[in-house]
């Protein structure tokens, strides 16, 4: 899943046609064609695409973590297995559940969890939550603990903890247009997606998922 398929996860996710794209890549629609019969995308349109829809260039580039593997529902986070005697704590924060659904109120949980201190080192600041709900059991299921690192910016694809207001918490994937910002459920199940026009409905993102495990995983 290349450049071809990722310009056409492309169309779809931001509900655009070619024409469009063109436009915002400043070239003729003929080379939007050649981009999705396997040509090469110029430096200047990849990065013309990318600012527009805040994509990062492995959205569009890459066969493993492009948008078209992201549509399929290929996991960006993966259990990792563990070297006996490199392990670490980190404590489940005072939001301590997260629903995989609709935003419902944060809940604290008193415990630690063991992460791989090889992940931790990566992200000093980050904390566990604990999953509950399915609208994200493409990614990870109920009942998973997640690492959250608030100081990782989201892009588009980005799985993260967001407040739709205070005290209420959702885990989405992230879908940021100019105008409009998406929080989708990736789920086997139908759910709906969570639409937030951000000038008038602001989001506080609380940080961006970068592991996940089974819970007990490492006991």
């Amino acid at each position: 899943m290349g450049l071809p398929e990722n310009i056409d996860a492309l169309l779809v996710k931001f509900d655009i046609n070619q024409d469009a794209l063109a436009r915002v890549a400043d070239v003729a629609p003929s080379s939007v064609t050649r981009w999705r019969n396997g040509a090469q995308m110029r430096k200047e349109s990849l990065e013309k695409i990318c600012s527009y829809f805040n994509l990062s260039e492995d959205d569009l580039l890459s066969n493993d973590y492009g948008l078209a593997a992201k549509e399929h529902g290929k996991p960006s986070i993966h259990p990792l297995k563990v070297t006996a005697g490199r392990r670490t704590t980190v404590p489940l924060r005072t939001l301590g559940r997260v629903h995989a659904g609709d935003a419902t109120d944060e809940e604290e949980v008193s415990e630690e969890i063991e992460v791989p201190a090889s992940v931790l080192g990566g992200h000093p600041r980050a904390f566990a939550l604990v999953v509950e709900g399915d609208c994200m059991d493409r990614v990870v299921l109920e009942g998973y603990h997640v690492l959250v690192d608030p100081d990782v910016e989201p892009h588009n694809g980005s799985v993260v903890v967001a407040e739709l207001e205070p005290g209420r918490a959702v885990m989405r994937r992230w879908l940021k247009g100019q105008d409009t910002l998406v929080l989708s459920a990736d789920s086997h199940s139908r759910h709906e997606d969570i639409v937030v026009t951000l000038e008038d409905d602001p989001v506080r993102v609380i940080g961006t998922v970068v592991w996940a495990q089974t819970a007990g995983e490492l006991s």
